[in-house]
């Protein structure tokens, strides 16, 4: 047995034998996809708790149940809704036909077809969930694929390879683990779609890579997802919800909360709804079973690194630590929910995504202030406006782009299956989820039925014109 990571020429053979196998295969069924669907699905609920643990390992520490939500019944979802609508999907669509050739019985139509073999780069912040979340869309649409999970959460990736290649041919789905050499070939291969989730930064070598072979790309990404909470907001339920969405996962989310605006003077009030807030939901941390743990000491030291920088900048740090707990000391690397309040632009943490639970907490006075400010900034994959002012509303909405909006909460859009998700320019490009999904992954070929009748009055129109015209 040997460890060697797969080689671009050994992932190309199989790419190879995926294409030959789907064009052999023809028209592929709502049976086939079905079925393709289901094994999916199988894999789920028989190696749920196997996945669940893999995950605990590789993040240190990792909430068996908030796994079993997020990872596998958070997959089993989008799989089962796929599977209960895919012949609707596959129903040509009927399209108009220039005048007046659809009175003499000309017809239009788009079938969906599937693009072939579809290659997915998923990321280690929830590797199950976005592993098998976009196999909705992919086997909905008739294609098979090809899968490189994350190296940072390396027995998750091993676990999934396995259970793959139980339910799986080869030419169907593949599996290829390793660390950013095999990553970087993976991307350079010639697939006939490319889905990458992960950050902006090394998109920018998958997409350039892709382009060498004019694969097209779907880029599922990230950034700084504002939260603006308008006079009107409950502050109590906002503090409580934008908690929750910051400390599910410790925070690593790509459509996590980045920073908080607020009215100015309901600073405090603010503070302490969210300290409430924690404190209900994580009476302890340190060993708090419920809490996930940062990934790895790289990203724990990168996240240490913006509380330093932030707080030698003047703003104020609000640890949120409800039992007094030391940190110094610990088997993993668990980090508390941190405010940073008052942050300035030249601080790291209001440049980077932050992918961790601090959260900037920033002032305004007049909402413009805070349109202006988003605008002035790249466009974020999510926003979120609590309030209960429905012109307000509008004007944060319309004024602003971002790839998608949760209003009087944080992340939700995201859960909701037949809204497209995706972002916009850096935050991403193309989208998944449901019907939408299924067209990302599908070609929509364009068929033009031409009549007897339209062909005859058609001739009228051909040379010799000269002769017409006399």
């Amino acid at each position: 047995m040997t460890n060697a990571e797969p080689t671009q020429p050994e992932m190309q053979a199989v790419l190879d034998r995926q294409k030959k196998a789907y064009l052999a295969e023809g028209v592929v069924t709502a049976k086939t996809r079905t079925d393709r669907i289901d094994r999916a699905i199988d894999i789920l609920k028989k190696h749920g708790d196997r996945l669940s643990e893999a995950m605990a390992a590789d993040f240190g520490h990792r909430s068996l149940e908030q796994s079993k939500f997020t990872d596998v019944d958070g997959s089993i979802g989008p799989l089962e809704h796929a599977k209960k609508r895919l012949k609707e999907w596959m129903k040509p669509e009927r399209r108009k036909v220039m005048f007046p050739l659809g009175l003499v019985g000309s017809r239009g139509r788009i079938e969906y077809q599937p693009l072939g073999v579809v290659g997915c780069i998923s990321p280690w912040n929830f590797p199950v969930n976005l592993t098998f979340t976009p196999l909705a869309g992919i086997f909905a649409a008739g294609n098979r694929t090809m899968i490189k999970p994350s190296e940072f959460t390396a027995q998750t990736s091993e676990v999934m390879k396995e259970c793959f290649a139980e339910n799986f041919d080869e030419e169907e789905v593949a599996v290829f683990t390793g660390g950013p050499d095999v990553g970087g070939a993976f991307s350079r291969l010639q697939f006939d779609h490319l889905l990458f989730t992960g950050a902006t930064s090394i998109a920018r070598h998958v997409m350039k890579a892709a382009a060498e072979n004019l694969v097209p790309v779907t880029l599922e990404l990230g950034g700084k997802s504002p939260v603006i909470i308008g006079r009107s907001a409950d502050m109590e339920l906002a503090a409580s919800n934008i908690m929750a969405g910051k400390t599910i996962n410790a925070g690593q989310i790509c459509l996590a909360p980045d920073y908080v605006f607020l009215p100015e003077d309901s600073r405090d009030e603010f503070v302490q709804h969210a300290q409430e807030s924690v404190a209900k939901m994580y009476p302890d941390i340190k060993d708090n079973p419920d809490y996930t743990s940062i990934v790895n000491q790289r990203h724990f030291d990168r996240l240490t690194r913006y509380i330093e920088d932030a707080e030698a900048k003047g703003a104020d740090v609000v640890e949120i630590n409800p039992a007094a707990e030391d940190f110094s000391q610990q088997q993993h690397h668990r980090m508390p929910p941190t405010l940073l309040l008052n942050p300035t632009d030249d601080m790291q943490v209001m440049q980077d995504e932050i992918f961790g639970p601090l959260l900037p907490v920033k002032e305004y006075r007049e909402v413009e202030e805070t349109i202006d400010y988003v605008n002035s900034k790249d466009r974020p994959l999510g926003l979120y406006y609590f309030g209960q002012d429905k012109t307000e509303e509008e004007e944060v909405l319309t004024r602003t782009t971002s790839g998608g909006v949760t209003v009087n909460d944080v992340i939700m859009h995201v859960a909701q299956e037949d809204l497209p998700f995706g972002g916009v320019g850096p935050s991403g490009m193309g989208c998944y989820h449901g019907y939408d999904g299924f067209k990302n992954f599908s070609h929509p070929k364009s068929i033009y039925s031409q009549s007897k009748l339209a062909s005859k009055l058609a001739s009228a129109m051909r040379p010799p014109y000269k002769k017409r015209q006399s």
